[in-house]
């Protein structure tokens, strides 16, 4: 006896609706990044290898703090979180 292989029907992928060409390119002022060894900070350089200025950006961090309410530590469990930006 032969067994009989039924394929699926082929669909489009849920995504492929939601794509778009890309838009219209950007030149950034930077050609090349590199770390300075000293301040492990990003020296980016422009076309002509001079240091380019890039803006300033923040700072973030964050905390966990995990609670129990029981000894058995079982469906009682919460935990607070917050984050700071400059």
């Amino acid at each position: 006896m032969t067994a009989s292989v039924t394929l699926p029907a082929s669909t489009r992928p849920w995504g492929a609706g939601r794509l778009a060409p890309y838009p219209t390119v950007v030149r950034r002022p930077h050609a090349t990044v590199t770390i300075d060894p000293t301040t492990q900070l990003g020296v980016f350089r422009d076309r002509a290898g001079r240091m380019a200025e890039m803006g300033k950006h923040g700072t973030s961090s964050g905390t966990e703090t995990s609670t129990t309410t029981n000894s058995d530590s079982r469906n009682d469990q919460g935990h607070d979180q917050d984050s700071n930006q400059d």
